[in-house]
């Protein structure tokens, strides 16, 4: 189906700035959030959802459009996040490439320092003859989720402008603060409302996702004892050697770059110090719950071998569990993905479900009680400069709410 307010939404949303920010302690993190989600509420109320209200403590949007239907059905929701990655999300300057052909190089910038070549990116080669907006190459898109945002408001000034379409009554959370883990850790499910959800927050066409890491976050701290080199013999210990100690005692090949599908990693994302003092940030990922639980022991471990040759505290670790593994709650009553599944096939999209190698608020939101999967939304290259999506993978998106909607409806 084709859709002419999509991508025009799509477009006014990813040029406002909208990024989280992991130091603040405000929620949402950012003013520029609040200001875009009362703008989503407002658009709400004119394509006539009713009940549009922030929901405290959490900062999401909630909104409900009514069932038309004489008799009850489940009420199924569609949630989505407004912040975008810790990436230059200023002043984005969109392109649109009508038709690619799906093998050549597309510059981003003027001056070519940044292309999408399919020798670099493979995933060009599905989109021949589809319409791809991409970046100017200084900025992210926004697709991760404005894409998906665009697509939920869609679907729901569609079924506004058409009240033939028969549905039960459907809930909309658009929230803040995904990118940086927090958003939905006070998300309200009794506000909410619904007796399942989707999050619209994935990538490429037929995306659906129930399974996600378990998560943490892991923090060393170490303190050294820092001397004149030149009589440092038997009484110096240097922070930096410490914090290299510490790494290399983790299993080499339990990395990001070095694992795929279910295999969980350490991933070391930030690392300063001097002799005196070091710091390492971690993140620590394992589908498989006892494997996650195992993968904090070596980590406290560690530290506690470090401690016993150089002493008390020298090595300080912190671990912060962030979100676990959704599977668990959804493969207790899996008819919320085989309604996503049946959406997709009939619409002759193949439904591609792989475990995710990262999370969702829906992994939250399912352990708060509302099994809540992930659905495609289109992006691609997410998070940097070469970002882009395909104006009609967002279309078929859109297609697959309603058609969830539709099926869901027409329950007995």
């Amino acid at each position: 189906m084709q859709y002419d307010d999509l991508v025009p939404r799509f477009l006014t949303y990813i040029k406002v700035e909208t990024r989280s920010d992991e130091e603040s302690t405000t929620v949402p993190s950012t003013q520029s959030q609040v200001d875009f989600l009362k703008t989503l509420a407002a658009e709400l109320n004119q394509i006539g959802l009713t009940d549009v209200h922030v929901s405290a403590p959490s900062g999401y949007v909630f909104a409900t459009l009514p069932s038309n239907l004489d008799r009850q059905v489940p009420t199924i929701g569609f949630i989505s996040h407004v912040d975008t990655a810790d990436f230059n999300g200023q002043d984005i300057h969109p392109q649109i490439v009508e038709n690619y052909d799906g093998h050549s190089v597309i510059p981003l910038d003027p001056a070519g320092k940044y292309v999408l070549d399919p020798k670099v990116f493979p995933n060009l080669l599905n989109y021949a003859g589809q319409t791809l907006i991409t970046t100017d190459g200084s900025t992210l898109l926004g697709s991760d989720d404005k894409s998906g945002v665009a697509e939920i408001m869609t679907a729901m000034a569609y079924l506004t402008a058409h009240p033939e379409v028969k549905h039960g009554t459907i809930k909309v959370g658009l929230g803040p603060d995904e990118e940086i883990g927090t958003g939905a850790d006070h998300f309200d499910v009794q506000d909410f409302g619904a007796d399942f959800a989707y999050t619209v927050d994935g990538g490429p066409l037929g995306q659906l996702e129930y399974e996600t890491f378990n998560a943490a976050d892991g923090r060393v701290h170490i303190t050294g004892t820092n001397v004149h080199p030149g009589s440092a013999k038997d009484t110096m210990v240097n922070a930096n050697q410490l914090a290299i100690d510490f790494h290399n005692a983790l299993p080499e090949h339990d990395r990001p770059e070095k694992t795929a599908r279910r295999e969980g990693f350490f991933h070391l994302y930030k690392m300063s110090g001097d002799v005196d003092t070091a710091d390492l940030s971690y993140i620590i990922r394992d589908h498989d719950r006892q494997q996650f639980e195992d993968r904090k022991r070596l980590f406290a471990g560690i530290a506690d071998r470090l401690n016993a040759k150089y002493g008390d505290q020298t090595v300080q670790v912190t671990l912060k569990d962030q979100y676990y593994n959704m599977r668990e709650i959804i493969e207790k009553d899996m008819s919320v993905v085989e309604l996503a599944k049946k959406a997709m096939t009939e619409l002759g999209i193949k439904p591609d479900i792989a475990p995710v190698r990262g999370g969702t608020d829906g992994s939250k939101i399912s352990f708060l009680g509302l099994p809540t999967p992930n659905i495609f939304a289109g992006g691609e290259n997410m998070h940097g400069r070469f970002e882009f999506v395909s104006e009609q993978t967002m279309a078929k998106a859109t297609d697959v709410i309603l058609k969830m909607i539709q099926l869901n409806a027409e329950q007995a």
